[in-house]
């Protein structure tokens, strides 16, 4: 599988939920809806887990698709991704995420 990056730097060829939509995988839709259910104390259900990553106009999960800022930010600035953003590494908005997983710095940095 090609590696496919968000602006963040997140890999999304690793998430489960573009996995199970591009491999059409109802049982990892549902187990991934399970989990992430848990983990976010909300009703998650694996009609949700559709996604084929954050640019483009493909499916999104709602949270990528109309709650992430750093999506926001960088697509209304017309980056590739955060690392070609003038506030690159520093930016508040990309702490966020880079506090809990620093592998998308080192991603930023290399794409």
């Amino acid at each position: 599988m090609n590696k496919k990056f968000g602006y963040c730097g997140l890999n999304c060829s690793e998430c489960d939920a573009y996995i199970a939509t591009i491999n059409n995988d109802q049982d990892l839709k549902e187990k991934t809806a399970k989990l992430w259910a848990q983990l976010n104390n909300t009703p998650i259900t694996a009609d949700q887990i559709n996604c084929e990553g954050c640019k483009g106009d493909g499916a999104k999960t709602y949270f990528c698709g109309f709650l992430c800022q750093i999506r926001q930010c960088a697509s209304k600035k017309d980056l590739e991704n955060c690392g070609y953003c003038e506030q690159f590494p520093d930016c508040p908005t990309l702490k966020t995420i880079t506090d809990n997983n620093p592998q998308v710095l080192a991603n930023l940095k290399e794409l």
